[in-house]
């Protein structure tokens, strides 16, 4: 083969390796809704796109956070059901119980800072999920077991972790970037 033509992958490694790490997102959810709930310290910050197709959020949370939404499984969550698909769950927003449901496919980052794990996901079509950043909401606004994180605009650079974090508490995080082809 010449130096001219290009691989193609047509096994689409790049899409099974995120399945694949959805599928640790899931382990981890079956864990925290078994009898013995999470061990220890452990708890979970997930962010999802909020119109990704299959989410179900109610309309004033939707209207409040029109892009992603960072929820916390911690102490306060009730009724978390996983299936090979999606995960939902019973949280409280302003004293009210709100249900989420969450397709794993919808969610760009799982974090459990007690361990110091960290996946990230790219979003398949980010066109097609309008951005509302016109909102007068901090970039890190918290409200009861929910905190909200607005993606940055697109001219923006992303900071970087490693220059913000000492190196012996920075979460690992997993980036498929280093499994595709440039």
């Amino acid at each position: 083969m010449s130096e001219d033509q290009m691989i193609i992958d047509q096994m689409d490694y790049a899409n099974l390796t995120q399945n694949a790490l959805r599928g640790v997102i899931k382990q981890g959810l079956l864990r925290a809704a078994s009898v013995e709930g999470l061990p220890g310290e452990h708890h979970f910050y997930i962010t999802f796109l909020t119109k990704a197709p299959g989410v179900s959020i109610p309309a004033d949370l939707l209207a409040r956070y029109p892009y992603d939404i960072t929820i916390v499984l911690q102490h306060q969550f009730r009724d978390l059901r996983v299936t090979d698909d999606f995960f939902r769950v019973t949280l409280t927003f302003g004293g009210a119980p709100k249900i989420l449901t969450v397709p794993y496919n919808a969610i760009t980052r799982f974090h459990d800072p007690h361990a110091q794990f960290m996946l990230e996901f790219e979003v398949d079509d980010p066109t097609a999920l309008s951005q509302d950043l016109g909102q007068d909401l901090d970039e890190s606004e918290e409200i009861g077991d929910i905190v909200t994180e607005l993606a940055p605009p697109a001219d923006r650079p992303k900071k970087d972790a490693a220059a913000s974090e000492p190196d012996g508490d920075a979460p690992k995080i997993v980036s498929l970037d280093q499994f595709r082809k440039k």
